[in-house]
């Protein structure tokens, strides 16, 4: 089985009020490792979030142990310095942010403007091992099409500065301000991919191929693919469901490449479509079916995306966990569906006439959402986790 990691960015949060706090150089003036786990804390574009990185896992078990083990290092960091950490796509709260002291991020800020200045998002990446450039770009090509399915899975960001987007996913949108960000069109080769990067790279624009954004990439600095749609996502078992998928997805591919299957010549525009709807209704409405992207209910499509991968899931083990994962998903909903519906539960104990049915959630209900998603993200991940409870309202890496 192919190895596979992450990595999570994480909101840095008071406890009583929500608020995103610039305390990652604080929290990383401890240790960044912890060698027992092979666990890694890093800083990210803002002070408000901190990284953390598993090493390469074989197993689901393997990978949601290092998950758990992640989130508790940086939540146990956090608490040193009276905030927590929370896996939230996007801050409810409206907070200047703080670009992390260094000399590429200055420049990106200088160049960027406004996208970075408010660039405050939390993704989760998907890093599983190829055995070569050339077969990574052969499974960039397979995958590019089925991506947008994992986008309404994770969604977790329906709330943006203070305000509710109309967005499962709003980190997308606010992600999509960058200029190389979002879906690739069908390389056909690693030359290809190379030449296409380079390109990129003489208009200018970019400080560096590290600002090749891609929906997937070729990792530089790992053999692997990275998938990089995912919204940081609520519960550390959705975490690991992602992982599992995008392993089966390049699993698949590499297959596919071998009986001769040619990738789907999907138009890109096509691709930006079905990541917009994803981004826009999650699974709470239609998505776009990969075959041909004609808009069908969210759960036929993600069952859909279960049957297209199931040769290499059961044959790996994990058809079975899969399936009683995804019905969980799909009957509780993502990380999105919790948000709103902590918001609500807020609103039901606090209805007055200053604040009737319909009317935008205020600061204190936003508060409640990070509470409860500060619970959610470190649920199962200690021994006295079950201690933690929502609040009264609730090495430096290149991103």
């Amino acid at each position: 089985m192919r190895t596979f990691g992450v990595e999570e960015e994480l909101l840095i949060v008071d406890p009583v009020t929500g608020e995103p706090l610039a305390l990652a150089d604080a929290l990383l003036a401890g240790p960044e490792a912890a060698p027992e786990t092979g666990m890694w804390l890093s800083h990210e574009l803002k002070l408000e979030q901190i990284e953390t990185q598993t090493r390469p896992c074989h197993t689901h078990t393997e990978l949601l142990q290092q998950i758990r083990s992640g989130r508790a290092m940086a939540n146990d960091a956090a608490r040193k310095h009276n905030a927590r950490v929370a896996a939230i796509a996007t801050s409810p709260l409206a907070k200047n942010t703080h670009t992390t002291p260094d000399p590429r991020f200055a420049v990106m800020l200088e160049r960027f403007g406004l996208t970075a200045h408010e660039q405050l998002t939390c993704g989760f990446h998907v890093h599983t091992a190829v055995e070569s450039p050339e077969e990574g770009v052969v499974v960039l090509d397979h995958i590019r099409d089925k991506l947008a399915v994992l986008t309404a899975l994770s969604a977790n960001s329906p709330y943006w500065r203070g305000l509710p987007t109309g967005f499962e996913s709003y980190r997308i949108q606010a992600w999509n301000r960058w200029p190389t960000s979002g879906p690739s069109a069908v390389f056909g080769s690693l030359t290809a991919y190379r030449r296409m990067v380079q390109r990129l790279l003489d208009t200018g624009v970019l400080l560096d191929e590290g600002m090749i954004y891609f929906d997937a990439r070729i990792s530089r600095n790992h053999p692997t693919v990275e998938v990089r749609v995912a919204d940081v996502c609520l519960r550390s078992e959705d975490a690991a469901l992602i992982a599992v998928l995008v392993r089966a997805l390049v699993e698949t591919a590499s297959l596919e490449m071998l009986d001769g299957v040619e990738p789907a010549s999907v138009p890109t525009a096509l691709l930006r479509m079905a990541s917009w709807q994803a981004s826009n209704s999650g699974l709470g409405g239609d998505l776009l079916d990969f075959g041909d992207f004609r808009p069908q209910p969210a759960a036929d499509v993600v069952w859909a995306l279960v049957d297209y991968l199931s040769p290499v899931l059961d044959d790996q083990g994990e058809l079975e966990l899969v399936k009683a994962r995804i019905s969980d998903i799909l009957e509780r909903g993502n990380g999105a569906r919790e948000q709103r519906e902590a918001a609500e539960r807020f609103n039901n104990r606090q209805r007055d006439a200053q604040n009737p049915p319909g009317s935008p959630p205020s600061n204190e209900a936003l508060g409640a959402v990070v509470g409860h998603a500060v619970t959610a993200t470190i649920r199962g991940a200690t021994a006295d986790s079950r201690k933690e409870r929502a609040p009264i309202l609730t090495r430096v890496r290149r991103p």
